[in-house]
């Protein structure tokens, strides 16, 4: 049964988040986040890549999921988010993981039943999903939440349907 690694991309904070699906059955592996400590772009991109290669490394997921940029008030946040996916992506290529891709709406209605949910309502429901002690942050809860959707996916033929999946050549 696979493990599988969620991310949600930041330039400042990336969430991730693990978990092993055993048919309907998921159970927490770990969450947290890579803080980024530069000002400087590229600096931030490679602690990005870096850490997330730690952490395929620790945990040897199977999958990989992330969320898709979507368009920000500000072009250049917009850019800069892309810009860590980008890092977080090219990490999980190299281990040879599938990259499957999901909207934040998708990734909202997969986890709390409307794509119009806030924030605490995420990390509510990833927190009943996972029976988790306690609520996680916020950038970890996302990052969980993205795995379950993925898994999710995985298990419903109209789902998977939709999704964006990229796998190494």
């Amino acid at each position: 049964m696979p493990i599988i690694l969620g991310i949600d991309p930041g330039s400042r904070v990336t969430g991730y988040g693990i978990i092993h699906c055993q048919g309907r059955k998921l159970t927490y592996m770990g969450s947290g986040c890579i803080r980024t400590q530069s000002e400087h772009m590229p600096d931030r991109l490679k602690q990005i890549f870096d850490g997330v290669t730690q952490i395929i490394s620790q945990f040897k997921p199977e999958l990989f999921a992330i969320e898709q940029v979507f368009m920000a008030k500000n072009p250049d946040s917009a850019l800069k988010l892309g810009q860590a996916r980008g890092s977080a992506i090219v990490a999980a290529m190299n281990a040879g993981l599938p990259v499957g891709e999901y909207a934040p709406r998708a990734i909202k209605q997969a986890v709390v039943g409307t794509g119009a949910a806030e924030k605490r309502q995420v990390q509510h429901m990833v927190k009943q999903i996972l029976k988790l002690p306690a609520m996680p942050p916020e950038d970890a809860a996302d990052a969980l939440a993205i795995a379950i959707t993925h898994s999710y996916s995985m298990q419903n033929p109209v789902l998977n349907a939709g999704i964006k999946l990229s796998r190494r050549r």
